[in-house]
């Protein structure tokens, strides 16, 4: 039987909605404290290793200034958050396209660890596969 905690299940969807948001509107700002400061991202295509907070802030800043910018979206297909202990697994797909265009350059699947910390839900680790 998979654990079962509507709140969090809920809770982690929006921080997703929160950090797509930011990602969109790049948003530097409202990524950081969706982080914890030793979030760990493994990419998709060379399974880079993008390690803690600044890191990846430093990491989206120069994303974010690449012209023509690609914004990425992940869409949560679920999300299995445990009964005891505050840490939730989200699984789905994600995309990346020319921003202004919609031009898909991108795209595949991912997983992301998440543990409320302080009251709130932060990225503590993410790998991504590449697929298309």
């Amino acid at each position: 039987m998979t654990p079962s905690n509507p709140a969090a299940e809920f809770a982690v969807r929006s921080a997703r909605a929160a950090f797509n948001r930011a990602l969109a509107e790049a948003d530097l700002g409202a990524i950081g404290p969706l982080l914890a400061r030793d979030v760990v991202l493994i990419t998709g295509s060379d399974s880079g290793v993008v390690a803690g907070r600044q890191a990846q802030l430093i990491a989206w800043k120069r994303e974010f200034s690449a012209r023509p910018r690609t914004v990425y979206v992940r869409t949560t297909q679920s999300v299995t958050a445990s009964t005891i202990e505050p840490i939730a697994l989200e699984q789905g797909i994600w995309e990346g396209t020319i921003e202004g265009q919609g031009t898909l350059v991108a795209g595949g699947v991912y997983s992301a660890k998440w543990r409320q910390t302080d009251g709130a839900w932060r990225l503590i680790a993410e790998i991504f596969v590449t697929l298309r």
